[in-house]
């Protein structure tokens, strides 16, 4: 089969706008394999079977598998940006929050953005050869900064060499947790702050009109008349820090039977006005973030999760550089509010 007879070079790592694995495929695509007992697996995977690599359970291979010849050290850097991506997907709010992922393959993206009056947003009745109501849609001011994110890792061959793979991706899924974190500390600050082009979140707290109560104390009131400001949006969605989240648990309006025992059984909460809760120590203590997930956020990112292959294949590991950028930007200004307890 083609796969058995690929040659392997660190220059597919290089072809423009192809990830590895995409390259791979347009060589031996995984259509020619249904039927067949490596139909499920995509061409990185069947690279792995052809050099007998196996990469998980009880019988993982060794670091220095991959190393065995020049093919299959190839592979190698594609095998750590996977496990990578995994500590990346792994307990990721990013999803709960994103409206829409823009992929670019530049360093600079200027977004668009529409900020429609109340009039505006009426469907009203048109009169025959009147003009049509309009809604304008312009590009923003300042570009959306993206930050380039990673880690080093710094390892020589001969401390890994013998250690077995399954072990090793634990600590490669480390670092896809740190850099996931990073990202979520990102589109914290941006959905607080704004993107640059003053449209930062507004405030609303609680004592202090028009929400009622007393500041420092959460009530179900307070919750239920911050949900109010987000019409026409609908708050869908709510990032608290743990302090804020704890304040929110003591509520009398969530200390029902269901609730109880559905977070005791589980770890998950039910929702309140029917929106998810999401916790995160990147959101600034006593406060809590309502948005509408559907309109608020935009994430940017310029390519995936890149490995300096070059020194992985040549040096056998040494130090290599894991890292990924991305941006946020804000889409509909009033879709994300801040409650100040």
């Amino acid at each position: 089969m083609a796969f058995d007879n690929l040659h392997l070079e660190k220059g597919m790592y290089r072809e423009s706008g192809k990830s590895f694995t995409q390259v791979l495929e347009s060589i031996d695509p995984s259509e020619q394999y249904r039927g067949t007992a490596m139909e499920g697996l995509d061409a990185f995977q069947r690279q792995l079977k052809r050099f007998d690599i196996k990469v998980k359970g009880a019988g993982s291979s060794p670091v220095e598998k991959f190393f065995a010849t020049m093919d299959s050290a190839v592979l190698f850097p594609e095998f750590i940006a996977r496990c990578v991506r995994q500590g990346i997907e792994q307990d990721n709010v990013l999803p709960a929050i994103v409206a829409t992922v823009t992929n670019i393959d530049a360093m600079d993206y200027r977004s668009i953005y529409s900020v429609p009056a109340d009039d505006d947003k009426e469907l009203k009745t048109v009169a025959e050869g009147a003009a049509i109501p309009t809604t304008q849609v312009k590009a923003k001011e300042h570009l959306i900064r993206l930050h380039k994110r990673g880690r080093m890792l710094v390892a020589s061959y001969e401390a890994i060499r013998f250690q077995k793979l399954d072990l090793f991706s634990v600590m490669l899924r480390q670092i896809g947790t740190h850099i996931q974190k990073m990202h979520l500390a990102d589109a914290i600050e941006v959905l607080t702050d704004g993107d640059g082009n003053a449209n930062g979140a507004a405030t609303y707290t609680i004592g202090t009109k028009p929400m009622s109560g007393t500041k420092g104390t959460l009530t179900y009131d307070a919750l239920v008349e911050f949900w109010a400001q987000f019409n026409p949006y609908e708050m869908n969605a709510m990032i608290a820090p743990s302090d804020s989240f704890i304040k929110l648990l003591k509520l009398d309006e969530l200390q029902n039977p269901l609730t109880g025992l559905n977070f005791q059984g589980t770890g998950k909460l039910e929702n309140p006005i029917g929106a998810q809760l999401l916790r995160c120590d990147g959101v600034t203590a006593g406060t809590m973030i309502g948005l509408d997930r559907r309109y608020a956020l935009e994430m940017v990112q310029a390519g995936d999760v890149t490995v300096e292959y070059d020194k992985l294949i040549d040096r056998q590991l040494e130090r290599a550089a894991i890292t990924s950028i991305s941006g946020f930007g804000k889409i509909m200004d009033g879709a994300a509010k801040i409650l100040v307890i």
